[in-house]
């Protein structure tokens, strides 16, 4: 056996393995198996202790399995390697199931790889192999390692990407429980809670953003819960919204439009986003003046006023009853004209200058909407009533547009109903 594969010189090009030296090598495995197994649970004391756990015969064979089929390839390069690879894929998945990185399991492959190099130093020299055949040798082993590291990182992309999928539905899961709208089981929350590792804050806060998003993924903090497939994408962020939570959403949510909801006690989450998204309706309806990131806390007013439209209009025609029987064009100056007066409380001069007209045109209006409304503008309560009314319709003929009908008044029989549009007018 001392000279079954002649020897090479030192000057001959590397090449492929003769067929004949995985004679050599079979013999010499099952002691190689034990000596790699030694080196490499004293230098990765974390792989000694999953060789005495319950995945431990697993992992020896799949030890097994790497050296052998090098071996065979070397005896028939056109060896079927299934067994092999997958078993590689397992490995790679175990690490990221584990937690660990790529780091440990590459090098216990390397550390692997010298042992065997070490053994075939040893070997080569009783049978008097060439320094040009032992290159070849040390050549094909490394890149024979380079072919388990790659199918190992395989298995640990594949296992990372399952985990990170997993994650994020349960994530999604645990937002939507929170959102529900109705009492969900703390049971069902908490469990989902652990499963994330999230904690439940006291207070969140909603952020609405508009659909589509046009946005795949987003590098948020890591506590903040994110729906992007949702029809209505929303997010969930523990706490207020300070500076640097602020600054990220900017970052984040760059070229798409979104509205902070206010902060919130958890259970009455499903009121701040629901806020945030009627502040996103606003936007769209030309009410609130548009920017990438908009809080719901700068238009609290315009959110109340314009809450429920029906009632609004009912509002509108109890409070501006008064003036339905007057001339279009004459209510919807004296309406504008009480806008100001509710607004500003001004004198006639500042108002005059508000409305763009002389001071006696404002008097002499103002002495008709005594005459009209009469107690209603001296009672606070009718008086609060008629300015909300008022500045809730301005809001809404913005979104109108200029001379589009905000309130229309109840008709008599078949008549239509008549309108009273409030951009501000000139003139008598």
């Amino acid at each position: 056996m001392a000279h079954l594969i002649q020897p090479l010189d030192a000057g001959d090009p590397l090449g492929p393995l003769p067929q004949e030296f995985a004679a050599i090598m079979r013999p010499e495995l099952p002691s190689l198996i034990k000596e790699i197994g030694v080196e490499v649970t004293r230098a990765y004391p974390e792989y000694a202790r999953l060789l005495d756990g319950p995945n431990g015969q697993a992992i020896r064979v799949g030890v097994e399995q790497s050296l052998s089929a090098f071996v065979d390839l070397v005896a028939e390069p056109s060896s079927p390697t299934t067994l092999r690879d997958d078993m590689c894929r397992r490995f790679g998945r175990f690490e990221a199931y584990e937690g660990r990185t790529m780091d440990t399991l590459q090098g216990a492959y390397r550390l692997g790889a010298r042992v065997a190099l070490r053994r075939a130093k040893k070997v080569g020299q009783s049978y008097h192999l060439s320094p040009t055949l032992m290159l070849s040798f040390a050549d094909a082993l490394f890149t024979y390692v380079d072919e388990l590291e790659s199918l190992s990182r395989e298995g640990f992309l594949e296992a990372q990407s399952q985990s990170a999928e997993r994650g994020e539905a349960l994530r999604r899961r645990l937002l939507h429980l929170i959102l529900s709208g109705r009492p969900a089981p703390r049971s069902a929350i908490a469990d989902l809670c652990e499963q994330t590792g999230w904690t439940l804050p006291e207070e969140v806060t909603l952020v609405a953003v508009r659909a589509p998003a046009e946005l795949d993924r987003l590098s948020v903090d890591p506590d903040v819960l994110v729906d992007l497939s949702a029809p209505q994408p929303h997010l969930l962020v523990p706490g207020p919204l300070d500076g640097g939570r602020r600054s990220m959403l900017e970052l984040s949510l760059a070229g798409a439009r979104a509205a902070v909801g206010l902060t919130v006690p958890t259970p009455l989450a499903a009121d701040s986003v629901r806020w945030a998204r009627r502040v996103l309706e606003l936007v769209e309806a030309g009410v609130i003046d548009d920017a990438p990131l908009i809080r719901c806390e700068d238009h609290l007013i315009t959110l109340w006023l314009l809450s429920d439209p029906a009632l609004l209009d009912q509002l509108a025609q109890r409070e501006l009853a008064a003036v339905a029987g007057i001339s279009a064009v004459r209510r919807d100056r004296l309406v504008e004209t009480l806008r100001i007066w509710l607004d500003t409380r001004g004198t006639a001069a500042q108002m005059g200058a508000l409305l763009d007209v002389h001071p006696q045109t404002v008097r002499y209006r103002m002495r008709s909407l005594e005459t009209i409304f009469g107690d209603q503008l001296v009672n606070p309560e009718s008086r609060f009533a008629t300015e909300a009314v008022l500045r809730a319709l301005r809001l809404r003929s913005r979104a109108a547009g200029a001379g589009a009908p905000a309130f229309a008044l109840p008709g008599s029989g078949s008549r239509p109903a008549r309108q009273v549009n409030l951009p501000a007018r000139k003139g008598k």
